[in-house]
């Protein structure tokens, strides 16, 4: 199971000096000679694919194996504002961790100020 937008590994066996893997998922991606005749390749799922089982096409060695079902896509959570997928400091993150910011130099400089004033008296 990956997740819409996750990284996916496939590993072929008996595919020697490479080739190409497909999907409806995924676009089209080399497979490299792995360690004897195996190959492997990396994709990443596209972030709009539906929830689902999907197949692979493989080419390599002058043959093309398909495998039904090989694979499902789960559906991902959308948890930022209004649903949306973000990834690091938005610019509201920024600008509520800078308003923090102010806020304790604010408060720090009142204390210090209120203190100082104490010993004077």
């Amino acid at each position: 199971m990956v997740a819409a937008g996750g990284r996916l590994t496939v590993t072929v066996q008996g595919c020697r000096r490479g080739g190409e893997m497909a999907s409806r998922a995924f676009r089209t991606a080399p497979l490299t000679p792995f360690r004897d005749d195996t190959s492997r390749g990396v994709v990443y799922v596209n972030r709009n694919a539906r929830a689902g089982r999907y197949d692979i096409s493989v080419r390599c060695d002058g043959r093309t194996i398909t495998r039904p079902r090989a694979f499902t896509v789960i559906g991902g959570v959308n948890g930022g504002l209004g649903g949306s997928r973000t990834s690091g400091a938005t610019t509201t993150d920024m600008a509520i961790g800078g308003g923090l910011v102010g806020v304790a130099l604010i408060g720090g400089g009142a204390y210090w100020l209120r203190r100082r004033g104490e010993r004077r008296a």
